[in-house]
């Protein structure tokens, strides 16, 4: 998922507009109204950064940019980590726009130590810290979804022990999120991008989920990933449905917007949308093209892939 780079870039932020297809005020200038909107078939959901050359480094106004080129949803990885005031000016804001929060990340995500994996009690205890912590971030933002990874195997243990370990941290956190209506959704992530990690398949995530047995825990289905590491998308989609709380997109290779790569999302997207998925799907990638075209490039990729 790379998420470094993604918090790196969400720490910019946003301003104007861009010249094609949309009308927007100028910086400083009284707000106008839009030419056109394009109304899409899924909650997309960007990441601050992602519209900074055509909206500016003002968050706020990168949240209106993403209104009103149509996008109903915005994620927002590094959301714990910014102030309490920053956080309740994003919530007011999308609140303003009737936007909804995507996922953040609820945890200390360990790369390339076990963690969860490990059953060790003081990781345990640190974990479900984090958890509650989140909880209050949650409600800050009007967040439902919020994303963990279970972190590196453990090479000293069975692979049937660390799922036992991962099952049992889960389960304690679900009993701090269910009462709140918040969910963690579990994200398998590649082979290749990141060796190492415990969960990499949407069946093993589907199991895991099974076993903890809990509405505040299911999966975070990213596409990008799973092209790499499995394939077999609309099947494993189909399977692991009512497991599945959140979706996030990026193309392979180059994870950039749709139709940038081999991965058909004109049929991905549509299944989703007849399947009556109602949740947000997270545009956790980058633009393939540089500036306000690169810019442009996503929108009108999401369009053309996305639109009712």
């Amino acid at each position: 998922m790379q998420r470094r780079s993604f918090l790196k870039q969400g720490a910019i932020a946003s301003g104007a507009l861009f010249s094609g297809g949309l009308v927007q005020a100028s910086a400083g200038s009284p707000e106008k109204p839009l030419a056109e909107k394009h109304r899409f078939n899924l909650k997309y959901a960007p990441h601050f950064g992602m519209f900074r050359q055509s909206a500016g480094e003002d968050l706020l106004d990168q949240i209106q940019f993403m209104a009103d080129a149509g996008f109903t949803a915005m994620e927002d990885n590094g959301m714990k980590d910014r102030d309490v005031s920053t956080q309740e000016k994003i919530a007011s804001k999308m609140s303003n726009l009737g936007m909804e929060m995507g996922v953040f990340v609820a945890h200390t995500i360990y790369w390339s130590e076990p963690s969860l994996t490990k059953g060790d009690p003081e990781i345990l205890e640190a974990f479900l810290k984090e958890i509650r912590e989140s909880v209050e971030v949650a409600k800050r933002v009007n967040a439902k979804w919020m994303t963990v990874v279970p972190g590196f195997v453990d090479l000293r243990q069975n692979h049937d022990y660390q799922t036992g370990h991962v099952v049992h941290a889960l389960r304690r956190a679900s009993e701090i999120l269910e009462p709140h209506g918040l969910v963690m959704v579990l994200e398998p992530l590649n082979f290749r991008d990141h060796p190492g990690l415990f969960l990499k398949q949407i069946p093993q995530s589907y199991q895991v989920c099974q076993a903890v047995d809990s509405p505040s825990c299911k999966i975070l289905f990213d596409l990008y990933h799973m092209q790499i590491q499995e394939g077999n998308l609309i099947p494993n989609i189909d399977q692991a449905w009512e497991e599945i709380g959140y979706f996030q997109v990026g193309d392979n290779p180059g994870r950039n917007e749709p139709t940038t790569g081999e991965i058909n999302y004109l049929n991905v997207f549509g299944h989703i949308h007849e399947k009556g998925f109602s949740g947000i799907v997270g545009m956790e990638h980058g633009n393939s093209k540089q500036g306000k075209e690169g810019e442009q490039a996503v929108i009108e990729a999401y369009a053309s892939v996305g639109s009712l």
